[in-house]
């Protein structure tokens, strides 16, 4: 199955695999590098995606070992997209039912709206079991790009 918006939202540059993170806000500080790196934010989103954890608690650990980590829309992000972090060891984020976690996706919205088809695509890709250990197994980030 292709998933375009997907293959859109996730610039070449917004992926790395085996990260060692220290703590759940240094796993969040990558993710937000990467969307940096990738064209997607301003340095400032990796600070405003840590003050969503900050006052939410670890409420972006949407599924065992998951993490959809992101801010509001604001003026820090400068198109919406996606970034792909995974990590050599796992992190514990304090959400017991889902912890601990070892793939962090970082995303930016632009608004409300625009990342509707990108999130669709991104939940069906990530119901199938055998796309995320695809994931958690890749050696590269060209393995994750062929993916979408």
């Amino acid at each position: 199955m292709m998933f375009p918006a997907l293959a859109h939202a996730v610039a070449a540059e917004s992926i790395r695999v085996g990260a060692l993170a220290l703590d759940r806000e240094h796993a969040i500080e990558m993710a937000g590098d990467l969307l940096v790196a990738g064209g997607r934010a301003t340095p400032e989103y990796s600070q405003q995606m840590l003050d969503a954890l900050a006052e939410h608690g670890p409420y972006m650990v949407i599924a065992p070992g998951l993490a959809l980590v992101h801010g509001r829309p604001s003026e820090a992000v400068l198109e919406t997209g996606l970034s792909l972090l995974t990590l050599a060891q796992p992190v514990v984020f304090g959400n017991q039912a889902n912890d601990p976690v070892r793939l962090v996706i970082g995303l930016c919205a632009f608004d409300h709206s625009s990342h509707i088809e990108m999130m669709q695509e991104l939940a069906m890709f990530l119901m199938n079991d055998a796309n995320v250990n695809l994931l958690l197994n890749a050696v590269n980030s060209e393995q994750i790009r062929e993916l979408f």
